[in-house]
């Protein structure tokens, strides 16, 4: 009896073979898999391929070949045109983007496998938009009040103290958070590994308060939680109050709701303590490579932003604090002489206003 053949191990075919657009994404998609790239990613690039795919059959293109750099481009116009339905809104620069990079990778895996000779989107331009600063960082104080808002008598709220102290320690962002493993802690070091996130990494806690927390929570809080009715195994770090492992969703509507109790309503999540946590580390002496490192950036430019919104708080302390835009004395005020600019000083022009009033 002959054993059938592994697909996975067959050659990468030829040209001519012109294989269906829907085989040749799901060879990409073995491909990211063979890499180890996070589900997530290998998810949305499937999901934006077939997307572009569709675009192109409502448009009869349907064979390899017939994807040319005019196709590419139109789409890419297409998107930046589009219009949402509901709102009649673009789509952001990022969604453009994260519309785009799938399609540049799926050819570059193509010509790389010889699937094609023919990179239609070798020289395409992604959207660029502006870095923009972030609209709000917490003071030290208002994270102290968000930190003890969580009631840390209670499982969930042990829970939750743990999680805002991991936060505010690691700066990591909300995927990296969920996707933390118990495993991924290690109590010796101080140190807790980002496995599930962009790019792997090792985000080391900055306190020895954070891990404590954590420490308190995986003895008194997490066993409970775990062990409920409706509790499934899992190695996740955090879990809901059911004992599954938290969705975006759910994790950012906790963490907003912390931030709003102790900051008079200001609006933020998880994004928040990290934009935070990096300005503040930066305005106490931390060089941008180490920050870097800290946030995972791939470039050191992504980093440099917030050179820009520590040089927004050096101005705003500077306009708080310095003398010359502090009130003059009353005594000063009454003295002509020590104001040039007073109601007497009249500018070129004035006079003959006044006089025809």
């Amino acid at each position: 009896m002959t054993k059938a053949k592994d697909p996975s191990l067959s050659s990468p075919g030829n040209p001519s073979d012109d294989p269906s657009l829907e085989s040749l994404v799901a060879r990409f998609v073995h491909h990211m898999q063979v890499r180890h790239m996070s589900a997530a990613t290998i998810q949305l690039r499937r999901t934006y391929l077939k997307r572009f795919l569709t675009w192109c059959d409502q448009r009869g293109v349907t064979t390899l070949p017939e994807i040319t750099r005019e196709v590419v481009q139109s789409y890419q116009r297409y998107l930046y045109h589009y219009r949402s339905g509901r709102t009649g809104k673009p789509l952001r620069f990022n969604t453009q983007v994260s519309l785009l990079v799938p399609i540049r990778s799926w050819f570059r895996y193509l010509v790389h496998e010889q699937l094609t000779d023919v990179n239609p989107a070798l020289d395409l331009e992604l959207p660029r938009e502006p870095q923009r600063l972030p609209k709000r960082i917490l003071s030290i104080d208002e994270v102290e009040r968000i930190l003890n808002g969580a009631d840390v008598t209670t499982a969930l709220g042990l829970r939750d103290r743990a999680m805002l102290e991991v936060l505010y320690s690691t700066a990591m962002r909300r995927a990296e958070l969920i996707g933390l493993d118990v495993y991924d802690v290690d109590h010796e070091r101080g140190v807790i590994t980002i496995r599930h996130g962009k790019g792997a990494r090792t985000g080391r806690s900055q306190w020895d308060r954070a891990l404590q927390w954590l420490t308190a929570y995986l003895e008194r809080a997490r066993p409970a939680l775990v062990n409920s009715v409706r509790a499934r195994n899992t190695s996740r770090l955090f879990v809901s109050c059911h004992g599954k492992p938290f969705g975006a969703s759910n994790l950012s509507n906790l963490i907003a709701t912390y931030i709003r109790a102790a900051t008079d309503n200001t609006t933020g999540s998880c994004h928040l303590f990290r934009h935070t946590t990096a300005t503040l580390m930066l305005e106490h002496g931390a060089d941008l490579r180490s920050l870097q490192s800290l946030l995972g950036h791939s470039s050191l430019t992504t980093t440099q932003i917030y050179t820009h919104v520590s040089i927004q708080h050096l101005k705003q302390v500077h306009d708080q604090t310095h003398p010359a835009n502090r009130p003059a004395k009353a005594s000063q005020s009454e003295d002509t002489s020590a104001n040039p600019i007073d109601s007497s000083y009249s500018r070129p022009g004035e006079d003959r206003a006044r006089s025809m009033e």
